[in-house]
């Protein structure tokens, strides 16, 4: 590049020459951006000159909504739990006692939990009477209404939520349907592990496979309670089991 200078011809360094024209290149490319920017403004503002009547419309309903959802918890919801959680004291005393037919059907003044799951089934304390209707007909021996009520009871407690999984697994394992047994012991294992419920159920899971003739599956499924749950009460006799299941597997 060369400039005049009077009428002296001034020549640029080559690197001065480059940077000025690598200098031009970005500005001419942020002027583009900033009329690509300017231009979607103009579109977004265009959009919503055109559509404010709409949009509008979505965010009151989004506003209503949202207000709505607090109102219900805190005007409906909560004092239905409350009511709900004063109802369950009385079942659950039933329910320690080994009362079940009070503990499901009340006493004339209480509600039993049958009733407080119908009534109360959208707060938690509903929720989890369906859970306690569900243990209650299982030690009734009414496996088929077990079976229903702990379907019923949706809970992600760390403890609570495998049970009712696994008392699924029982009341299927007393029906004599060992497949749905063995596969409800085994989501209840994996459900929240932990060195109570996943050992437990996975020491049943490994129970019904050696009954059902799977003995690789119960070493492997023992295996796990020997490699990842040491310190649970299942492990302290779990090489018993692991050779039980591995000489039925060499005799069969």
């Amino acid at each position: 590049m060369v400039f005049i200078i009077g009428n002296k011809d001034i020549f640029l360094h080559p690197q001065i020459e480059k940077t000025m024209a690598n200098k031009k290149n970005q500005e001419e490319k942020g002027d583009q951006r900033l009329e690509n920017i300017e231009e979607t403004l103009t579109r977004t503002e265009q959009f919503i000159f055109s559509n404010q009547k709409n949009i509008s419309v979505v965010v009151l309903i989004i506003v209503i909504g949202i207000i709505g959802y607090f109102a219900y918890n805190r005007y409906y919801i909560a004092p239905k739990s409350m009511e709900a959680s004063k109802q369950m004291y009385a079942a659950q005393r039933y329910f320690e006692q080994d009362s079940l037919e009070k503990a499901l059907y009340g006493d004339g003044n209480n509600l039993g939990f049958i009733d407080i799951a119908d009534e109360y089934g959208s707060t938690k304390p509903g929720n989890l009477a369906n859970y306690y209707a569900g243990i209650c007909f299982l030690k009734k021996k009414d496996f088929n209404q077990a079976i229903d009520y702990l379907d019923e009871f949706k809970g992600d407690d760390h403890l609570i939520g495998p049970m009712a999984t696994g008392a699924i697994g029982d009341a299927h394992m007393e029906l004599g349907d060992q497949k749905k047994a063995v596969a409800f012991y085994l989501e209840a294992a994996n459900q929240d592990a932990n060195g109570f419920t996943s050992p437990l159920f996975l020491m049943k899971a490994g129970n019904v496979y050696e009954l059902m003739g799977k003995y690789d599956e119960a070493i492997s499924t023992y295996q796990r309670i020997k490699t990842n749950f040491v310190k649970s009460k299942e492990a302290a006799s779990i090489d018993k089991y692991i050779a039980r299941a591995t000489t039925s597997k060499e005799n069969k």
